[in-house]
């Protein structure tokens, strides 16, 4: 599987992912006539090489000549669906812009989507960024996007409504459930088209994944900084089962307690699940003057880390939660529904490789046993010759 990882060194922006991509070897012609299939007027790309601090770099910049002052969503959009581009671009392009759309209207609570105004992001430049690096993707034969946390500076910026924070507003908004870090940068290292290309297209974040290195790329942002303001972007292919497994990053929450009525852990667990956690266990810990404890592990996607740290504070009497972010390799899994001679029966199949393996789900084996009164071993034995 041809994998792509975007390297963010010092943050992106859509000129920046499209001058990695030409850099790490996507022929700038192929590009140009993408891009012509918009049957827009009024923009060009300029392609230079440029050096950050000593590394030789692709700078991009989209010249747009439009009176345009803003533009709305739903203009974009049809010109996109109108475009003579290959389908899976067309759809994909839209689902990006929709995305930021969908930000730009929370933020500023306009009633509908597509009338909201795209003058902070641009208008037609933002549409030849998400066009082209969408483009650029499928004219490299990308199969999968990984990239590393995404590292935010801080700071004002100027903007139609006056100074903002950074990270811009909709940045943040479009970032939610990857992971962020501080690049301890003054200025904006990560624009809104930045954020959602690299959320829209990677498929999993984290470190560099397995793979045979076939390509590299550097692309250059606008500004200087204290560190290379460039994004790099790795290709290659996947090694060994690394294309078969599914990626991605999960936060794990953890508190010790030594001073809980036993009976409230049940409560606390399904208050945790309810909130959105992948798995909660409890484990018996020896604590300080050997005082015995109970440590709360919650395993969650990164985005539902502070509505159950909130759980926790409120639920339990702890006045701390720890939390880290760890990676998880899965096997591809799909679910069917066997006939048994207790019923239907829903089964989690993964295949990875030639393998594959059953699991019969509990709650379908115990209604089904207690149904029949038969022990609950033979409704899975049961599922499972049938699997």
């Amino acid at each position: 599987m041809k994998t792509l990882y975007f390297d963010c060194v010092a943050g992106a922006s859509g000129d920046m992912i499209l001058g990695a991509l030409l850099d790490a070897g996507l022929d700038e012609r192929a590009l140009r006539a993408r891009l012509a299939g918009l049957r827009l007027p009024g923009f060009d790309l300029e392609v230079s090489r440029v050096q950050k601090m000593g590394i030789g770099a692709t700078h991009v910049e989209v010249v747009v000549d439009d009176d345009a002052p803003e533009r709305h969503l739903g203009d974009l959009v049809a010109v996109v669906e109108a475009a003579d581009l290959p389908p899976a671009v067309i759809a994909q392009s839209v689902a990006i812009l929709r995305r930021i759309g969908a930000a730009e209207a929370h933020i500023h609570a306009a009633p509908e989507v597509d009338h909201v105004h795209l003058h902070e992001l641009g208008g037609l430049d933002t549409l030849v960024d998400v066009v082209g690096a969408v483009s650029g993707l499928d004219l490299l034969g990308i199969e999968r996007v990984v990239c590393s946390p995404i590292p935010l500076g801080r700071g004002f910026t100027n903007s139609a409504h006056g100074r903002i924070p950074l990270p811009a507003p909709a940045t943040i908004a479009l970032l939610g459930g990857a992971p962020i870090t501080s690049s301890q940068v003054e200025g904006e290292t990560v624009t809104p088209t930045g954020a959602a290309l690299l959320t829209s297209l990677s498929s999993a974040f984290g470190p560099i994944p397995a793979m045979t290195l076939r390509a590299i790329g550097y692309g250059a942002g606008r500004k200087e900084w204290a560190i290379p303001n460039v994004l790099r972007v790795l290709i290659g292919d996947a090694v060994g089962a690394e294309d078969e497994l599914h990626a991605e990053t999960l936060a794990v929450l953890e508190t010790n307690i030594d001073d809980l009525n036993p009976e409230t852990y049940e409560h606390v667990m399904a208050q945790l699940f309810a909130g959105g956690a992948l798995d909660v266990t409890l484990t018996p810990v020896q604590m300080k003057k050997n005082r015995p404890a109970t440590l709360i592990t919650v395993l969650c996607q990164p985005a539902a880390a502070q509505a159950l740290s909130e759980i926790l504070f409120l639920e339990t009497s702890t006045l701390g939660v720890r939390r880290h972010d760890v990676q998880r390799r899965c096997l591809p899994r799909e679910s069917y529904t066997v006939d048994t001679p207790y019923g239907p029966i829903r089964l989690k199949v993964a295949r990875w490789g030639d393998h594959a393996k059953a699991a019969p789900e509990y709650e379908d084996c115990r209604r089904a046993a207690e149904a029949h009164r038969v022990p609950l071993r033979e409704v899975y034995a049961a599922a499972l010759r049938v699997a």
